[in-house]
Parts: C-alpha cells; structure tokens; sequence
C-alpha cells in the first residue's frame, strides 16, 4: 500500500481521498457520500494531539464537485492577484489539490498536525506548486506567543517573499478558506481592525479575501439601512469592501472533523442550511486625506456610537457634537433634520466623519462619550 510508504494510514477515509491523487495522476476523483464504515479517526503524525472535540468545529467540502466550483469561482475573479494564493486550514486538501490540478501557485496554511502528511505528499504535484506552512491564518500575530500554531504575518509573509505594495496598487495576494464557525463574528471584527488600521495581513495591500461564511452573518454584513440587522459591522464592511456573492452551497455538502473523525451533516438539524462562498476586496479608495489608517478607529468608535443610538434625531445628534452647519451638513447628506441617524448608509457615515475631520469647531465629543459608555460595565 502507498500509504504506509508516506507515512499515512493504509486505509483513508474517503474525504481524505484527495492524497489519492499521487496515484490517479493527480486528478480528483469523485468522491462519494460518508458511509458509517469509512468514518475512521485520523492518525496523528508523531506526538501531535487529536483535535479538540468541538461541535462541526472545522468544515470540508464533501465531494470535488464542490472544489472544483471553488477553483472556477477564483480564476473568474478580477485579475492582477499576485503569483501566490493562500489557502487558510485546508485539512484533507480536497481545495488544495483541486487549485493544484488547475496550476496554480499555493501556499496551506495549516493548524493542525494531523493534516500536515497528507498536505505534505501534494508537494510534488506536476501541474501547480505547493508550498506547506504550519500555522493559523485566524490567529495572527497574538501578544501572547505561547500557541505553536499562531501565525506571525511578517515572518510568513518573509518567508513566501510577499512584499509590502501601495494600498491602490492590484490585490497582490488571494486568501481562500472557511471563517471559523465557531467564533465567525469576532474574527470578522479582527479582520475589519486590521483592515481599517493596515495592520497585519493588509499591512502588504488590498488583500482579498474568499470565504465560506455561515448565511447569518452574510446577511448581516449586506443589511441595509432601515433593516433589522442593520449594525456597526454592516457599515464598516460595505464601506471597506465590495462584496461579492460567489456561490451559495448546502451545509450537507460539507463534512466536519469531530472526535477524531470526519463526519457528515447531512442530516435533519442541517437541512436548508447554507454557507455563502464571499469575496471581500478592499476599496482601492477607502482612504482619503481625512480618513486614514491613524484615524480609522476613531470612525469605528463613531458609527459604534451612531448604531447605538439609531433612534435619535439627526438635529439632537449634530447639536450634542457642537456642529456648526448642521443645515449645510444636512444638506449635502440629502437628510431631513428629523430623520434617525440610523437611517445613513455606509458611503452616508463614511462623508459624516471626513467632514467632522475637516471641522475646526468640532470638539470630537462623541468619541469621549463612545469610550465613556464602554468602559461603564453592562447592567446584569
């Protein structure tokens, strides 16, 4: 058996078939449906500890058909991404040989060991080139330093020779994986800090982003204004990005890592579940002369503060900032003085805050208050 020879067990699960492509000249084979015989419990190389046993923790596609839509939904995008695509926790690398078949340049941006053997035999793949990193995209550059798994942008990004380019230049890098399911909201508010701040990944430019993301928090990222969900992140991710819609895939096409082994969710508690396949790019104009990466926070602090506060009246909001024209600001936001600060849109509070910046009277009272309000504990 090949396995045993590359150091994998002589029996895969038929998720992890995509290793299978060392001997079916490279080609992704079909794969079928998780039966109960083939849900085996991955064997972890060396002294690596099995996966945390967590609820659908991480997904994979559950069949080619799925990884090749992924890989024709990349190579339609706009042109100009650099000759590197970074692919977030691949797992059994059913995406990556599919990149790989298509002959693109990959970079597997790997957490866990137990991945690692079968991501490692796709490095010597004839069409594309696959480089195996062992790290975590979605726990960048941490203070504390202490996780062997954290991923240190600027060693990474050293080490794949990704260097720095101007914020409108073309995207010089893809980013392709699944958000965390378990923490999707807080990682996309990592992301928008870093975004808005040029820290981190976008430290090197407009890096674009392709994920599968639960249809929740798709939702709530599109929302409109005078929508229920519209909040803080709606705004900051239609003004930072466009965001585009790719593809829209059964939560029962995926399979699930739980307790050692791959697990299917087809099932009745997934039915008409979705997960939406996104593409984030940032706006090659979203900084100007009065909105920067210095100030950004401060404009996060204020539509935190505006969302907060969505019922109030424009006029009682303009006159507790001290504005001196509110009628002329009124004017050039085509608003009435009576109308709710939460009906502006997100180009609306992005015009709101340059002009606030180019004020000489005003006093910036609404960021004191916004950090007043948060650092006062939440009634029980």
């Amino acid at each position: 058996m090949w396995g045993s020879a590359a150091g994998l067990p002589a029996r895969l699960p038929t998720c992890v078939a995509a290793a299978a492509c060392l001997r079916r000249g490279w080609e992704m084979a079909p794969l079928r449906r998780l039966s109960q015989s083939c849900l085996e419990p991955l064997s972890a190389p060396g002294d690596a500890k099995p996966p945390r046993s967590k609820r659908w923790r991480r997904l994979f596609p559950g069949s080619a058909q799925v990884a090749n839509t992924v890989v024709e939904l990349l190579q339609a995008g706009p042109p100009g991404a650099g000759p590197r695509l970074l692919e977030c926790n691949p797992g059994p690398g059913i995406i990556t040989c599919a990149l790989l078949n298509a002959g693109l340049q990959v970079v597997a941006l790997e957490s866990d060991l137990n991945f690692l053997p079968y991501l490692t035999t796709l490095k010597n793949h004839p069409r594309g080139q696959l480089e195996v990193i062992y790290c975590d995209f979605f726990y960048r550059d941490p203070n504390n330093t202490s996780t062997p798994s954290a991923m240190f942008t600027e060693k990474v990004f050293k080490k794949l020779e990704i260097r720095e380019v101007p914020w409108t230049a073309d995207v010089p890098v893809k980013i392709v994986g699944f958000l965390p399911n378990e923490n999707e909201r807080n990682v996309l508010w990592r992301l928008l800090y870093d975004l808005y701040s040029c820290n981190s990944i976008y430290n090197y430019g407009r890096i674009e982003l392709n994920l599968f993301i639960s249809e929740k928090e798709y939702k709530k990222i599109i929302t409109k204004p005078g929508e229920k969900n519209y909040q803080p992140m709606s705004v900051l991710w239609q003004t930072a990005c466009e965001i585009k819609l790719l593809h829209v895939e059964p939560l029962s096409s995926f399979v699930t890592l739980k307790n050692g082994s791959l697990r299917s969710l087809k099932n009745k508690e997934f039915e008409n579940k979705h997960l939406c396949f996104i593409r984030l790019t940032p706006r090659r104009n979203l900084f100007t002369d009065h909105l920067t990466p210095i100030n950004s926070y401060n404009f996060i602090c204020l539509v935190k503060q505006c969302l907060n506060k969505r019922k109030l009246k424009l006029i009682d909001i303009f006159t507790s900032w001290c504005v001196c024209d509110i009628d002329d600001l009124l004017q050039q936001l085509n608003k009435q003085k009576h109308e709710p600060i939460g009906n502006l849109c997100p180009e609306e509070f992005k015009y709101l805050f340059e002009t606030l910046e180019r004020s000489e009277t005003f006093t910036q009272k609404w960021l004191y208050d916004h950090l007043l309000q948060s650092s006062v504990p939440a009634s029980p």
